[in-house]
């Protein structure tokens, strides 16, 4: 594996974190226009399917000696890797793709701010919350609301997903853990929307090829360019461009959904935005 991973070695890393972000977020947002076929349960379980099967065949994970305590921190990856991805698609399906993930990114920033000690890592926590506040002063139907709700739960599920991550580290080779809890996640997630996936498929197979091909720009893409760059660049900086992933999602809303932000909203994404580049800066040490 290492050596078909040379030619990425010749690129600056920061790009490879970009690139990265946008093959995430267009994906997701090709996802989102697929849900009127399959639905976002269906979405997700043909994703998370076809990424576990690309990761197991592409890394072939060595389980074996793996301890108690290894397995349930795959488990627990898994079951955070699953539902933040169910709960982001039924969260893009209520509310635009760059305020859903613009939430989410809550989830990343609370584990980077847990154990602050100084004034201005909360001043960058009053600020995220603050821009979360302002997408909620738009108001709206009823429906936004749930979306939100949504976004929040893979909010919680992300950090589950960076916790179990920062645990397994040390435990397995390479991103073994990140391909078996893989598996994990598509056979929690599984069975809430493969009946509608297989449905759709029926009647329309060209669905399959295109979800192969997500998976492909949502997983096996994005995993492999995160891999290569981090062995290259701190995980501090890794952070701060990460929090590029709202504006991205806004994008990739805009370009691939034809979804609109206002001036109130693009605002709020700014401060939650600045506010994870911020906590995650300004946490070398933690």
């Amino acid at each position: 594996m290492a050596s078909s991973l040379a030619p990425l070695q010749r690129i600056p890393p920061s790009a490879l974190a970009i690139l990265a972000i946008f093959s995430v977020q267009f994906g997701n947002a090709l996802v989102g226009s697929l849900f009127d076929a399959v639905g976002p349960f269906g979405a997700a379980a043909c994703r998370l399917c076809f990424a576990a099967a690309i990761l197991a065949l592409v890394v072939r994970p060595r389980m074996r000696g793996w301890s108690r305590r290894t397995w349930l921190g795959v488990v627990l990856l898994g079951i955070g890797l699953g539902g933040m991805n169910l709960f982001i698609y039924l969260a893009i399906q209520q509310i635009p793709i760059g305020i859903a993930v613009t939430i989410e990114l809550m989830g990343p920033l609370a584990v980077a701010a847990i154990g602050i000690r100084r004034v201005v890592d909360a001043v960058w926590v009053v600020l995220a919350v603050a821009g979360v506040a302002l997408l909620g002063l738009r108001g709206g139907p009823s429906f936004e609301a749930v979306g939100v709700l949504f976004a929040l739960v893979a909010a919680a599920f992300w950090a589950l997903y960076i916790l179990c991550s920062a645990m397994l580290g040390p435990r397995v080779r390479g991103v073994d853990g990140l391909a078996a809890a893989s598996v994990v996640a598509a056979l929690v997630i599984a069975p809430f929307g493969v009946g509608e996936a297989i449905a759709a498929m029926a009647v329309d197979p060209s669905l399959i090829l295109a979800f192969l091909g997500l998976a492909l720009l949502t997983s096996a893409v994005p995993y492999t360019l995160e891999f290569v760059s981090l062995k290259r660049m701190s995980s501090r900086v890794f952070g701060v461009l990460s929090s590029l992933g709202p504006a991205v999602a806004a994008l990739a809303g805009f370009v691939v959904l034809h979804q609109r932000l206002e001036p109130l909203q693009l605002l709020a994404m700014l401060l939650v935005i600045a506010a994870s580049a911020g906590v995650v800066a300004g946490s070398r040490a933690r």
